[in-house]
């Protein structure tokens, strides 16, 4: 069956980096676009970023633009977002999918794995 593992996450003062990775199993991660999604206490699950099957486009959520970089390693079936510049405001639980369709920000599959939790705070 689908399987997403997040990590990466943790406590980080406002400023910081961290680096989120996500192993996929159970479809075939390369002709996928994929996607990493967040969401914080009390909020719907919003969609963070997306890069497409083979890498070579992504697209970021408008509050992420400029700080957060996704990228994938087909070989590995890893996704990895990359969060710079680190603010309170990013505090969540990330999580990663596959995408429909890299132009969309719908999730493909209805399960998801544990998240990682992100907490940013001095």
């Amino acid at each position: 069956q689908v399987q997403f593992v997040e990590s990466g996450g943790g406590l980080v003062q406002p400023g910081g980096s961290l680096r989120l990775s996500c192993a996929a199993s159970g479809f075939t991660f390369s002709i996928y676009a994929m996607s990493w999604w967040r969401q914080a206490p009390g909020k719907e699950r919003e969609l963070v970023a997306g890069i497409t099957f083979q890498g070579g486009s992504t697209k970021y959520a408008d509050s992420v633009k400029g700080r957060f970089t996704i990228s994938r390693d087909n070989a590995k079936n890893t996704v990895y977002l990359q969060m710079n510049s680190l603010e309170p405001e990013d505090t969540a639980v990330y999580y990663c999918n596959a995408l429909t369709k890299f132009s969309y920000s719908d999730p493909l599959f209805a399960s998801w794995g544990q998240g990682t939790q992100v907490t940013v705070s001095s």
